[in-house]
């Protein structure tokens, strides 16, 4: 059997497995349902939801398949091992999510490359917006309008990459995450004067990953853990943060023929998850790229609730000595409408 035939061979396995683990867990999963009942119900509840939500554009139009893609300072977002192999000196990520129910996200993460590995630094804001606060009053209405909330939420924290080997690398974030409801009225004294209490909840986290290059071409392995904490507890009830658990593979799918990578360059990566608050899933995505230029990319994660199709573009420019890119993300939620995303990215 010649080398290129074994080649084909070695990536249809890999590829075959990781679908065969996801479709016998998928499986599983069905035979602890009642027959009526929809698989994809909720197994736990947990907190600080925002930390779950995807806010690169390459990566969200991929359906977050990232595990195992080496990639510059988004990675602390999704495996922190990933920028290990990050080839320029410095990479900063900029982006915004338009999310459901008009909730806005903005993200940073600058990654600086070292003697002694890939250091980076990462924010996210989250506005909620403006909402009226109400108390419950014995008037007509009912209630009377006391002002207006805001509440925010945020994470800030620090990361670290490094190549043990040629072959292998690991990461980690540490992360500091709040969210702050903000000061609300609970009643009205005997004096008709508001009471107030502030209300927030803050938490230090931990990410973790690893990834291996396996040596065929270009395919990857690799592992990850998000939100790693501690049990938290908000005014009388705890919580943990949403937990996850990933797997994932990636390779170039075009190594195993006879195309120029210079021209071109098609990513298949495939990542299977196990949350905390939810059934394990699959998300497949892919990227053509033509010249190193333009990037087209779509994914899917399946079994969903709500969520559908993820498409997106990506756009790569040299601009003298300091690299350009920019990745535009679509991705439909069914009756909570599209969310769309747009990253701007430095390297230098």
């Amino acid at each position: 059997m010649n080398t290129k035939v074994k080649s084909i061979l070695y990536v249809t396995f890999a590829i075959f497995l990781a679908l065969s683990v996801g479709t016998i867990v998928a499986q599983e999963e069905e035979e602890e349902f009642q027959s009526e009942r929809i698989s994809r119900q909720r197994i736990a509840q947990t907190g600080m939801k925002f930390l779950s939500v995807s806010l690169d554009a390459r990566a969200a139009s991929m359906a977050d398949a990232m595990t195992a893609q080496e990639a510059s300072s988004a990675a602390m977002f999704y495996n922190p091992a990933g920028m290990a192999y990050m080839s320029q000196q410095g990479d900063i990520t900029l982006g915004q999510t338009q999310w459901i129910a008009d909730v806005t996200y903005n993200m940073a993460g600058i990654s600086y490359n070292t003697g002694i590995g890939v250091f980076g630094v990462f924010g996210v804001m989250v506005d909620y917006g403006e909402f009226l606060e109400t108390i419950r009053a014995d008037n007509e209405k009912g209630f009377l309008d006391v002002g207006t909330i805001t509440p925010t939420a945020s994470s800030f924290g620090v990361s670290y990459a490094r190549a043990l080997t040629n072959r292998f690398a690991v990461g980690a974030n540490v992360k500091y995450a709040a969210q702050d409801f903000g000061k609300s009225t609970i009643r009205l004294d005997e004096s008709g004067n508001p009471v107030e209490k502030q209300f927030d909840i803050n938490t230090m986290a931990v990410d973790f990953g690893i990834l291996y290059k396996t040596g065929f071409k270009s395919l990857n392995l690799a592992m990850g853990l998000r939100n790693f904490s501690r049990e938290i507890t908000y005014s009388q009830e705890s919580f943990e943060l949403p937990l996850t658990f990933r797997i994932g593979l990636s390779m170039d799918m075009l190594d195993i023929t006879p195309l120029d990578p210079q021209m071109h360059s098609f990513l298949l990566s495939l990542d299977t998850e196990r949350p905390r608050d939810y059934y394990e899933n699959i998300r497949i995505g892919g990227e053509y790229i033509f010249m190193g230029i333009f990037s087209v990319r779509a994914g899917y994660a399946f079994p969903h609730d709500v969520k559908g199709l993820n498409a997106g573009f990506g756009l790569t420019s040299n601009l003298g000595s300091v690299g350009f890119r920019f990745d535009y993300a679509y991705s439909e939620y069914d009756t909570f409408g599209n969310v769309n995303r747009l990253v701007l990215g430095f390297n230098f």
